[in-house]
């Protein structure tokens, strides 16, 4: 069986600020985008870069310090794999913003309506169609 290498429990704020930062650089987004189709190695991730493995490395390391991706130990292998339950707040986070952005809009489309000339269905038309 795998040994699993578990990294400390934050906070959850923390975990949270830790995981927006790590992807917020493109090269980490893309190393979790590759997870996500599969159990990794340092040399696998690092393929398709064009930096060194040891630069893959620390991107690996502030991964797992987001609690992002954790490693494990198969013999001579060290995988790498995405921790999706950690994605689990980001989304929760995001989607919640989404929802308020959405009451939002329905709240300006309601006080829109009521006023003269406003029509929303040509609102939504593309402009060429306006012009018609």
């Amino acid at each position: 069986m795998p040994e699993i290498v578990r990294t400390a429990v934050l906070d959850p704020e923390d975990q949270l600020n830790r995981a927006f930062m790590a992807l917020a650089d493109p090269v980490r987004r893309k190393i979790v985008a590759r997870l996500a189709l599969g159990d990794a190695t340092v040399n696998e991730i690092a393929l398709p870069f064009s930096v060194t493995l040891q630069a893959i490395s620390k991107h690996l390391q502030v991964l797992e310090g987001a609690g992002l991706i954790t490693r494990s130990r198969e013999a001579q292998r060290r995988p790498c794999h995405l921790n999706t339950t950690a994605l689990g707040p980001l989304a929760e986070w995001i989607e919640n913003y989404r929802l308020q952005a959405e009451e939002r809009f329905a709240r300006l489309d309601e006080l829109l309506a009521g006023e003269p000339g406003f029509d929303r269905a040509e609102e939504d038309q593309p402009e060429e169609e306006k012009e018609k």
